[in-house]
């Protein structure tokens, strides 16, 4: 970790572009700009409202904030993950004429993502209030799973990009993986309804658990235990010790299969 800090703190300038021509490569050639970082989570709501409130959210007070929550965690992972799976592929030009460490292109594209990521969070406050939520002291507790989060988007991204230059059809492999994990993460529909055994079957996907401690804090005004953190905190840095040992292991063979 010390020897990875220092490489980052020598190749800080290097570091602070690549993040800001990632953010730029986003809006690049579109009329809103930056607007679509709003626009998009918003859009997105809007249409999962108006096609899951009548079959999941007829009964459900703040389900508009229910939805938001699950929507806004799950498309922060897909986009920092899909982003770093594409990293040193994309920079293969570069990495191939330059001696730097390779997992700064991945780092940049997880700090374009977590800007996109809190304007959307800002977004997400005001649909809050508007629905009625009740803001305290304990909102401050969203930061545990939102940095949780990070580390689990390093990791994945770690691993997704080291298997995407060997095997390309990772890409493809991973769209549909994403898909099938938007709907096991519960996002517009509720859990309370299956047997116990199921519910705890859930906990073992790592994105519902970020996307209820999500929604224990804002909808129910809650903090999750100690153990549920000890689980969250569990899932990142398991996550992040493969990335970094398949990246220590395949770093040398990177530049034979670009």
């Amino acid at each position: 970790m010390k020897k990875f800090l220092l490489k980052l703190i020598q190749n800080r300038f290097l570091f602070t572009e690549l993040a800001k021509r990632d953010f730029k490569q986003k809006y690049k050639r579109t009329v809103l700009g930056m607007g679509w970082s709003i626009m998009s989570p918003l859009l997105t709501l809007l249409v999962m409202r108006l096609v899951f409130t009548h079959f999941f959210g007829r009964n459900m007070e703040h389900y508009t904030t229910y939805l938001f929550c699950g929507n806004l965690v799950y498309s922060y992972f897909k986009e920092s993950t899909t982003g770093g799976m594409n990293a040193l592929m994309a920079n293969s030009g570069i990495i191939s004429k330059v001696n730097i460490p390779k997992y700064m292109f991945l780092l940049s594209k997880n700090v374009s993502s977590l800007i996109n990521f809190g304007l959307s969070l800002v977004v997400f406050f005001i649909f809050a209030a508007i629905d009625g939520i009740r803001f305290g002291g304990h909102f401050f507790a969203l930061l545990y799973p939102i940095i949780c989060l990070v580390i689990f988007n390093i990791g994945m991204g770690l691993i997704l990009s080291a298997l995407f230059v060997f095997f390309r059809d990772t890409g493809y492999l991973y769209d549909i993986f994403t898909l099938l994990l938007m709907y096991m993460s519960a996002i517009f529909y509720q859990i309370n309804g299956y047997s116990p055994m199921v519910q705890r079957l859930f906990l073992c996907n790592p994105i519902f658990c970020y996307i209820k401690y999500f929604r224990v804090v804002v909808i129910d005004g809650n903090i999750p235990g100690l153990a549920y953190h000890c689980l969250c905190a569990l899932y990142a840095l398991v996550v992040l010790s493969i990335g970094c040992w398949i990246y220590k292991k395949n770093n040398h063979m990177f530049l034979y299969y670009m």
